[in-house]
């Protein structure tokens, strides 16, 4: 200890020499030792003032390594209190702020990072303060921690309110902008009630999903391995770069000896062999985008995704309505909810990663038994067409009819398949209804600009697979009856008497009819992308499908440390 202490303040000395230097052109405060308590707090609201003329002509750049995000929030804060600091009280940290600097200590708990609230810096001027009599007597030092500490406090609120991830096209947030009054009503609310973390905590979400993942961070953490792994960005540009990262990441699997030079071919593909196996993957000897997932599938990268998770729930509303279902792709999960209580929960299969499911905020309307299934072009163009042209039989094997622009059956026979193309196809292919449609034997709508639907489906086997993003976009549910009586269970008269009994819908399956059903309460559908959840005591994590958080964590989050 007498060593550390030793080596800490030879680096302290250095510090400040080498802010003396940067600082001194600039005339910001270098090392202004106050020898009177009584004078301490004095001292550092000039030095508060001048730091802050400093950032302001410095884009708020403290440092190499300090960046001061809210400088102008800052400078109109500390202008109107003539620059007195806000958590400092002569040579002491108020209560407040010593509860702060544990919070963002432990800030990894609300699925932040830490030094995205100035951890590192603010635990060297505390460190030094303990250890050297000087240090604590340092006005600048003092002035800059309080100044950080502001600027953390703006913008964990900024975090925690609204999430660190963009805006996207179903965000139905409102308050979109938060002015400046937010920042400071929170920050005089967490003073005057001397509770930092309760205000912050009731800026965040009040979602059950929210709070059951959030709960479960700190079991996550106790068991996480935070070891700095190599991490291969993928799909990549620079071949030769990305294969030298692979094999180091490698070596770190064990995998391979670390003593192996730069490989050939063939060892690489021995190498990924021998993982596939480990892993029980397909065993192919080549790289695929499942293989880098798992590989760059670390704790760190887990806690990514917790983090992404946690502010995809800051983009939904403070409430959402008593009565709704709820898709999340990732999971292959339907959940239907009434005031806040699971009604029952169904698999469900999503679209595949290139005719991926949308995400998508509307209310089904209506549905339908023994539906018919129009197919896209989209799909007859890049999937059919090219089989129908090998073989015109194919249609008659899916169950497929021609139908002209008069609603006529044309016999596929008669066609020239080669003369048709995306700019000249005058038909339609439908599939003709019954248990063996894609469709299933029920079909529901809702208002949504991608043509898609929820619907059951005639490979009803698929809802065992673990990956299940399988379908062309829509979304295939095993539990469509309990989906389709739910639908009706309070669909009454004006005499409050049932309109559509549930035996009715099994009536017109049971005889093969097509029928529409209408009229009922809508009920409002969100489909989401979650790719985690707290559940049974811990977080379970599901694959990312469509690779949306590993797109979010490389541009947002991918230089930010767990730990």
């Amino acid at each position: 200890m007498k060593h550390f202490r030793a080596y800490f303040l030879i680096f302290l000395s250095i510090g400040i020499a080498f802010i003396q230097c940067k600082y001194k052109g600039d005339k910001v405060p270098e090392k202004d030792i106050v020898k009177n308590p009584a004078k301490l707090e004095e001292s550092t609201a000039e030095d508060i003032q001048h730091t802050l003329e400093y950032l302001k002509t410095h884009q708020g750049r403290l440092n190499d390594s300090v960046h001061i995000n809210f400088i102008n929030l800052l400078d109109s804060l500390y202008d109107a209190r003539q620059y007195k600091p806000i958590w400092i009280r002569r040579d002491r940290t108020i209560p407040e702020g010593s509860s702060f600097v544990n919070l963002i200590q432990n800030s990894r708990l609300w699925g932040l990072f830490p030094n995205d609230y100035h951890y590192y810096m603010l635990s060297f001027i505390d460190r030094a303060f303990s250890l050297d009599t000087n240090a604590a007597r340092n006005a600048a030092l003092w002035a800059r921690k309080d100044l950080l500490l502001t600027d953390a406090f703006f913008q964990m609120a900024r975090d925690l309110k609204r999430g660190r991830i963009p805006y996207d096209s179903v965000t139905l947030r409102t308050d979109t902008l938060l002015r400046d009054s937010f920042y400071t009503s929170s920050l005089n609310e967490a003073l005057l009630t001397g509770n930092v973390s309760q205000v912050l905590h009731n800026l965040e979400p009040n979602w059950k999903g929210y709070d059951s993942l959030k709960s479960y961070i700190g079991s996550f953490l106790d068991s996480a391995n935070f070891a700095a792994y190599t991490y291969l960005p993928y799909p990549y540009i620079d071949s030769v770069s990305f294969f030298h990262l692979l094999q180091k990441r490698l070596v770190e699997t064990g995998n391979l000896s670390d003593t192996v030079p730069p490989m050939d071919p063939a060892r690489f593909r021995l190498a990924i062999i021998n993982f596939q196996k480990k892993y029980e993957f397909k065993i192919t000897g080549h790289i695929s985008n499942s293989l880098i997932d798992k590989l760059n599938n670390t704790d760190q990268e887990k806690f990514k995704r917790i983090a992404v998770t946690l502010d995809r729930y800051k983009q939904l509303p403070d409430s959402l309505p008593s009565t709704y279902i709820w898709v999340n792709l990732p999971g292959y999960s339907l959940t239907v909810m009434n005031h806040d209580t699971v009604v029952f929960t169904s698999k469900v299969i999503v679209g595949g990663p290139v005719t991926r499911s949308p995400v998508l905020t509307s209310e089904i309307s209506n549905f339908i038994t023994m539906p018919q299934w129009t197919v896209p072009y989209s799909i007859i163009f890049k999937e059919m067409l090219p089989k129908i042209r090998d073989n015109v039989d194919f249609l008659a094997k899916q169950n497929l009819m021609v139908v002209n622009d008069e609603d006529s059956v044309v016999d596929p026979h008669t066609i020239n398949w080669y003369k048709l193309s995306k700019t000249h196809f005058p038909y339609q292919l439908k599939q003709r209804q019954g248990d063996d449609n894609s469709l299933g034997v029920i079909k529901f709508n809702f208002r949504n600009k991608y043509s898609v639907y929820i619907h059951d489906t005639n490979v009803r086997w698929m809802f065992g697979k673990s990956y299940r993003a399988i379908s062309h976009g829509c979304v295939r549910v095993k539990e469509w009856d309990k989906l389709a009586n739910y639908l009706v269970r309070n669909d009454s008269t004006m005499t409050g008497e049932l309109k559509i009994p549930p035996d009715t819908i099994k009536a017109y399956i049971a005889r093969g009819e097509k029928h529409l059903f209408t009229g009922f309460h809508k009920i409002p559908l969100f489909i989401r992308y979650y790719t985690c959840e707290g559940k049974n005591g811990k977080i379970i994590f599901y694959d990312d499908i469509y690779d949306e958080d590993r797109n979010l964590i490389q541009t947002y989050f991918a230089n930010k440390s767990a730990f």
